[in-house]
């Protein structure tokens, strides 16, 4: 009994560092969209110039997705973690340096390649150290992890923003993120090296390929991430300069959104967990919970629209916050279930390479649209792309379950 006491104790202190590893990638990432009021007009950038930074992290983060899932199941994931944490949070502090749209381009990419690391990194070690009745409050760490982070870089990034100005976000979020480091070595030598229930011959990423399941969830993936990508990069521009907020009253509405947002995954991986022990379908759970992914956003995007006091853009906000929720919670759970231990982390890699090109184009069709149609045609095509992905989970999805891959 001690030593399945201290077995869980080491898993779950690995499921939160992962958590807070996801965290800091999304603290680390939005920190640009934060700095934007500012930063975009000191360095004279025009919309679609700042919507090429943005996606300039996608450019290298969505292709190495590919690689990174494919070492995640060759080597050790514990020390991969560790080094890509080392590079994006180099990245980000190197980006308060910043003295024109060159180097934060450069940046930007460097970034994507240290971060590339941490979806398939982490459901490689949530498939290989959390059994299937856990797996839901597991990713829904994870999840809060990609809710939280854009909360609390909002809020913090905010404050900065109005005392000191925007180089000193980039400063302060990369000394924290390297801190990170710290507590991992510790975690990971608490760690049984016995269990891990996924031996055997790994699997080639062609023989997944050339099956429907990894295709149909990666379109699914990007499907879910434009809409998810065009708020985290849109909303602080859309909120001071289309609706005339301040930067004070901005950090507050964001914050809010990102707030619920957390606090949806967290239900959500407890009601997919009770759900899963009693007896329940689980695949039938995460599938349903992927269709309101998507349709949630694409009411809230399209009613922003039309929205204009701080009470209906809260809401509706909110609303955005608990629909990005259930599709962070349920994205990788559905990939863990169909590849298993063994080869979950190319799975995940190929699903997370494919649906971040969502983050190259996404927010460069966005800042060519801003600057020549405006913000409101913007939102009406995020909204149909947010109901077309609802529509994907829906039947374009098959059955979910693990797939025999050898």
């Amino acid at each position: 009994m001690a030593t399945i006491a201290v077995v869980r104790r080491s898993s779950s202190a690995l499921v939160f560092l992962l958590g807070v590893a996801v965290f800091l990638n999304y603290v680390d990432r939005g920190s640009i969209s934060i700095a934007a009021p500012k930063m975009k007009d000191d360095l004279g950038l025009t919309a679609e110039a700042y919507g090429l930074a943005f996606s300039a992290f996608f450019w290298i983060y969505a292709p190495v997705q590919f690689f990174a899932g494919w070492l995640c199941d060759r080597f050790s994931v514990y020390r991969l973690m560790a080094i890509g944490i080392m590079v994006w949070s180099a990245a980000t502090l190197l980006m308060g340096f910043a003295g024109g749209f060159a180097s934060l381009l450069v940046l930007r990419i460097m970034l994507g390649v240290g971060e590339s690391i941490s979806f398939p990194g982490s459901s490689k070690l949530i498939a290989r150290h959390v059994p299937a009745e856990g797996r839901g409050m597991a990713n829904a760490a994870v999840a809060a992890g990609i809710a939280l982070g854009p909360a609390a870089g909002t809020l913090a990034g905010g404050i900065i923003l109005g005392s000191l100005g925007w180089r000193w976000i980039f400063f302060t979020f990369g000394i924290v993120t390297l801190i990170w480091l710290l507590p991992w070595q510790r975690a990971i030598r608490a760690l049984p090296t016995t269990g891990h229930h996924d031996g055997g011959a790994r699997v080639p990423l062609g023989k997944m390929m050339v099956g429907w399941p990894l295709w149909s969830t990666s379109i699914g993936h990007a499907l879910n991430n434009y809409c998810f990508y065009f708020l985290l990069a849109w909303i602080p521009l859309f909120l001071t300069k289309s609706r005339g907020f301040s930067i004070a009253e901005m950090t507050m509405l964001a914050t809010i959104g990102y707030a619920v947002q957390g606090a949806t995954a967290f239900a959500c991986g407890h009601f997919s967990d009770w759900w899963t022990r009693s007896g329940r379908s689980e695949a039938d759970c995460r599938r349903c919970m992927m269709v309101a992914s998507q349709l949630l956003p694409a009411v809230s995007i399209l009613g922003l629209v039309f929205a204009r006091g701080p009470v209906e853009i809260g809401l509706l906000l909110s609303l955005a916050g608990a629909g990005s929720a259930l599709g962070s919670t349920n994205l990788y759970a559905v990939a863990q279930m169909f590849a298993g231990p063994r080869a979950s982390g190319t799975w995940v890699g190929f699903q997370n390479a494919v649906g971040n090109f969502s983050g190259i184009i996404g927010p460069i069709i966005t800042g060519i649209i801003v600057d020549r149609a405006g913000y409101d045609s913007a939102f009406y095509l995020t909204a149909a792309v947010a109901g077309i992905g609802g529509i994907w989970w829906a039947f374009a999805v098959p059955r979910i379950e693990q797939l025999q891959l050898d």
